[in-house]
């Protein structure tokens, strides 16, 4: 009887043993070298179609070491929910002729349940990329890849992730719902063009929990259909600040609704919280924008709201037509790289409707004098703001 009852358990231990190892995917069992040179790619790939095929919940293991990958895709749906636990460094080709066509390197799309962690990088190393990518000269950005493109994904988790030197975007957030963004590092040099940390678009219920991230453009950029964000506790910079917008440069986008920023740090920005819309746009909608608990830090224009966007020269005339409402700027203090603190410059053909600007206190101290104000096109609700920062000089429509 009792050799009967070991054998029993000693099957069923062998049993649970068994699928706890089913349940883990380690790339390097399907080929993947980690040596730095070798394209470990497709070994990475196979390891993720296996865990998403998988009856049990899954993980996908990419322990430490160097992962040379030419392009990944993390494709969904998924039978169970799948957790790709990133301990290495995977590094992007540099030769940008590799990755021709791709709009995204490392690609998580169509997945539900998915969890991203573990502490581990994405090197973009976008440097060439950079250089042959000049915006401000031709308008336009070369089609370079994102590091971490994130489309369809829901009831999902980045956490503990570091994205270095994307060629284009870092992480790019499309069509998800209930996503968060949790101790999120991106890191990249002030001359990185078009390198936005986390930009999200037509997506609802992001949060970012905690980021730092240093890069040559915006922070966080929230385009259109982006509703329902929540971004806080976030050190920016180098880099453009936080961003609603740019809007209105296309047809048929969506409304930017319900977004909080707060309790950030800014930090040698070119902006600090802004609202950027295009002149002569469609309609649109962008409302119940809420910016509070800001420490601003030798920022250029710590507040802008400016519907006059053009950044290449090469726009029309006519008024923006991005209905802004509901929008407050509440406890943003610190100091200002720039005597013009706040500047608010709303549509003349749609003035801005609803706006408070509440306890702001921003010093300059430069030769010009103390920190001033400008305003067109609204008529703000103040609380607790010096004058000079009140809308001290109005502009005409």
């Amino acid at each position: 009887m009792g050799s009967k009852f070991i054998e029993v358990a000693t099957l069923l231990m062998l049993a649970l043993v068994t699928k706890t190892q089913a349940a883990s995917f380690d790339v390097k069992r399907y080929g993947a070298k980690a040596n730095g040179n070798t394209d470990d790619a497709t070994a990475i790939n196979n390891a993720w179609k296996d865990a998403c095929a998988a009856t049990d919940p899954s993980t996908v293991v990419i322990g430490e070491g160097n992962y040379m990958a030419s392009s990944l895709t993390f494709q969904g749906p998924c039978k169970n929910p799948v957790t790709v636990q990133v301990k290495g460094t995977i590094k992007a080709p540099k030769d940008t002729a590799k990755l021709k066509g791709q709009d995204g390197w490392v690609v998580f799309q169509n997945v539900e349940g998915l969890t991203v962690n573990g502490g581990g990088s994405f090197d973009g190393q976008g440097s060439v990329a950079w250089s042959i990518n000049d915006c401000a000269k031709t308008g336009q950005c070369n089609a370079l890849p994102i590091n971490l493109r994130l489309t369809g994904l829901t009831n999902s988790k980045f956490q503990d992730v570091t994205s270095i030197d994307s060629k284009l975007f870092h992480m790019n957030i499309i069509n998800c719902n209930n996503l968060t963004l949790q101790h999120i590092t991106i890191n990249a040099p002030d001359h990185s063009l078009n390198t936005d940390g986390i930009h999200i678009g037509r997506s609802k219920g992001v949060n970012i929990t905690g980021a730092d991230i240093k890069t040559g453009d915006d922070c966080v950029s929230l385009g259109d259909g982006a509703q329902q964000i929540n971004v806080e506790n976030v050190k920016c910079g180098p880099g453009h600040g936080i961003s609603v917008g740019s809007l209105g440069k296309y047809q048929n986008e969506e409304p930017v609704i319900g977004v909080t920023v707060r309790n950030c740090t800014i930090t040698n920005t070119m902006n600090g919280v802004r609202i950027k819309t295009w002149p002569g746009s469609p309609n649109g909608i962008a409302s119940n924008l809420h910016f509070e608990n800001i420490v601003m830090n030798n920022v250029s224009t710590p507040i802008l709201v400016d519907q006059t966007y053009c950044p290449y020269g090469q726009c029309e005339e006519a008024p923006s037509k991005i209905k802004i409402s509901d929008i407050s700027f509440k406890n943003i203090r610190g100091t200002s790289a720039t005597q013009l603190a706040v500047r608010i410059i709303c549509s003349k053909g749609i003035p801005c409707k609803n706006v408070a600007i509440s306890d702001i206190h921003l010093t300059y101290n430069g030769k010009e004098g103390p920190a001033t104000s400008e305003c067109a096109n609204v008529q703000p609700t103040v609380t607790g703001v010096p004058a000079s920062l009140a809308c001290a000089k109005s502009l005409p429509s």
